[in-house]
């Protein structure tokens, strides 16, 4: 049996040093650096053909599978959970700013509305209806059990704001009142109120006070004076002959007061018919 194994590696090298000596006279060739080996992180990189021909493309699959495969199992757990919703950029932009460009939207839209707010014109001062009181005036004129008074001949700017009439149905059982409110040139209430109740009962309660304060002549009549500090009240009372009380009270000072006193007058019976209208007869 023929001893095949190799020489050992010293052996190896003499031979090959040997075999490689130059001939006579020749130069001996530059002496090589000893090869050395490629890093392991090359040799590595370098792979083994596919023993089952796999082609390039293929191996780039599968170089590519484990990054898909690592996308999936991150989604996983959320496509576990809920679906996924996809949204366009825009709105997912809107959804990942966070509160900063929602709150200055915010803000931009209050001031807007508060800018509205300051330039819109508004007028707070409340606004009184004017009356017509013509068609109380010619009830009371014709059925009431004593001579009438109404204004006649006011200055501009008294406005009639509120009328009543009661006591005309009752047949006599119940004092026959008129109430007729007004707003005065200064803006002040002034009320005329006229009624065949007992004085001592009705001009106290339309005063809100039973302790006159003094006496004011208004067209030669004598009128008592009343007033209410607490309520801004001030009064002018007067009775006439036949018991039929005349009132003029109101938040209005005295001195106009006067003037719707000294504009009553005493309103016929016979021969009475509509008036005309009231209110148009006043200043507005």
């Amino acid at each position: 049996m023929t001893d095949k194994s190799p020489a050992s590696a010293p052996e190896a090298a003499e031979t090959a040093s040997g075999s490689e000596q130059p001939a006579a006279g020749e130069r001996p060739p530059a002496a090589q650096p000893p090869a050395t080996e490629a890093p392991a992180a090359e040799q590595s990189a370098v792979e083994a053909p596919r023993a089952d021909g796999e082609t390039s493309a293929g191996a780039a699959a599968q170089d590519a599978a484990p990054s898909e495969t690592a996308g999936e199992g991150a989604a996983a757990p959320q496509a576990a959970g809920r679906p996924v919703v996809k949204v366009s950029p825009a709105v997912y932009k809107r959804l990942t700013t966070g509160l900063g460009g929602f709150t200055m939207a915010m803000g931009a839209c209050l001031l807007l509305v508060l800018a509205i707010f300051v330039i819109t014109p508004r007028d707070n001062k409340e606004v009184l209806q004017t009356v017509d009181y013509s068609a109380q005036l010619w009830a009371l004129r014709s059925d009431a059990p004593y001579t009438a008074y109404a204004p006649e001949g006011l200055p501009p700017h008294w406005r009639p704001t509120s009328s009543r009439l009661s006591g005309l149905d009752t047949g006599g059982k119940q004092p026959v009142a008129w109430h007729l409110g007004f707003v005065t040139p200064k803006g002040e209430y002034a009320a005329f109120e006229l009624s065949n109740e007992k004085a001592d009962q009705f001009v106290p309660r339309m005063a809100t006070s039973s302790k006159p304060v003094g006496e004011q002549q208004v067209g030669g009549a004598a009128w008592t004076q009343y007033h209410r500090n607490d309520k801004k009240a001030n009064t002018l009372a007067r009775t006439l002959p036949d018991g039929v009380s005349l009132v003029v009270t109101g938040t209005a000072s005295y001195e106009e007061l006067a003037v719707l006193a000294g504009s009553l007058k005493p309103q016929p019976k016979q021969g009475a018919g509509p008036a005309p209208s009231a209110s148009a007869t006043q200043g507005s």
